[in-house]
């Protein structure tokens, strides 16, 4: 019965990894994103004009914010669905994730100063944090473009079983936090109407990527045990913790968390190839010997 319920998720999770990248969708969640910039220009506007009165916040750089978040949202949930593809891809999507957020966060910033601006000290002193953010997405951007290429995708199972149950464990982690996700957006819109403030929970998301990596790496020690692959799976976890720090760190520290996390997987992930090309020389001179 419980094998049967288990079963049945993993198949509503193949269905939705199926179609998840096909074209059709792809070009249902641009129209959604195209949607919300249209929607927040026409209460940037509404704002400007003094038709409505929204607030400070409501600028037209309000509409690229709100498209960045329909974004973001969007990005998340194809994080989830590389899981159980592999950890390491959805870790490199983990860093996108936080390049797209620095990169809003400059937008957001930057909607402060449409009036007439007084080139001072002061003003300069005060775009430092939008370029910190800035060349800090930028940074990230090329971490996890080496990352990516770095990678060797190397299977730790023994078998086509061992490999199949290991992938219909980390399917059910996925569905969990797609759960999760939506459970989390919900408490969001709820918070917002209560508030007039919307928070987002991404940081607690995050938190929860922290124990899912850790979970997977537990569960993988049914399958091997070898140092590298133990080490290399933690680095990512701990990655993800320093990630999760980003998320609510002042200027500048943001920025230097995310690129320590990401030198810090680019580092492992090159190491890690090396070890394993010294580890196959010998084997293939054993071979032709």
């Amino acid at each position: 019965m419980i094998r049967k319920f288990f079963k049945w998720q993993i198949n509503i999770f193949d269905i939705l990894d199926e179609h998840w990248e096909s074209p059709p969708v792809t070009k249902v969640i641009s129209n959604i994103v195209v949607g919300f910039f249209v929607v927040g220009l026409l209460f940037g506007l509404f704002s400007y004009l003094n038709i409505l009165d929204l607030g400070e916040s409501f600028t037209a750089f309000f509409a690229i914010e709100l498209a960045f978040n329909v974004l973001l949202i969007f990005e998340v949930l194809g994080l989830i669905f590389l899981i159980p593809k592999s950890v390491a891809d959805s870790v490199g999507k983990q860093f996108e994730i936080i390049s797209l957020l620095l990169l809003r966060d400059a937008f957001k910033e930057f909607g402060h100063y449409l009036g007439d601006l007084t080139w001072d000290v002061g003003f300069l002193y005060e775009l430092l944090p939008i370029v910190s953010d800035a060349f800090g997405a930028i940074l990230i951007f090329l971490i996890t473009g080496l990352f990516y290429r770095a990678q060797r995708h190397i299977r730790i199972t023994q078998s086509y079983e061992e490999q199949k149950g290991f992938v219909a464990i980390k399917k059910l982690i996925s569905i969990y936090l797609t759960v999760s996700f939506i459970g989390l957006g919900i408490f969001d819109i709820i918070s917002a109407y209560q508030t007039h403030e919307f928070i987002y929970s991404i940081k607690l998301f995050y938190t929860l990527l922290i124990f899912t990596d850790v979970f997977i790496l537990l569960f993988s020690l049914r399958y091997t045990s070898k140092y590298y692959n133990l080490f290399r799976y933690s680095s990512f976890a701990l990655a993800t913790i320093f990630l999760r720090l980003t998320l609510s760190a002042p200027p500048y520290y943001n920025v230097l968390l995310a690129v320590i996390a990401g030198l810090m997987v680019l580092g492992v992930t090159y190491i890690y190839n090396k070890l394993l090309s010294k580890q196959a020389k010998p084997l293939e001179v054993q071979a032709e010997v």
